[in-house]
């Protein structure tokens, strides 16, 4: 008996943690990032100063690039630029902006 017990809270555990990390959508993504691609998707892509290349987000874990979106959302990233994009989408928008960004494979640099 004890042992179906912790079975099912497992499963259930489980199931919430996978859903957690697989909550947006790739093709609502695609969509919505249209505004990102000008700069992460264009090769050599770099900024005029300080002189670096733009991250290339194709294959990023999505819940690393969620978290980044809204760190710059929540003005805790400097980057004023990404604080102007992030600051008018909601978790949802991020959250699908991040499944299509880890959906992608990661491009050479």
């Amino acid at each position: 008996m004890k042992l179906t017990v912790l079975t099912a809270l497992f499963a259930m555990t489980a199931a919430v943690y996978v859903n957690a990390w697989a909550a947006g959508d790739p093709e609502r993504g695609r969509l919505k990032a249209a505004t990102c691609m000008g700069c992460h998707g264009a090769p050599g892509m770099r900024n005029a100063y300080p002189g670096y290349r733009v991250p290339k987000l194709g294959g990023q874990h999505a819940q690393y690039l969620a978290d980044a979106l809204k760190g710059y959302r929540a003005g805790l990233r400097a980057h004023p630029t990404m604080r102007a994009q992030a600051a008018s989408l909601s978790d949802d928008d991020i959250e699908d902006i991040a499944a299509y960004f880890a959906a992608m494979s990661a491009p050479g640099n």
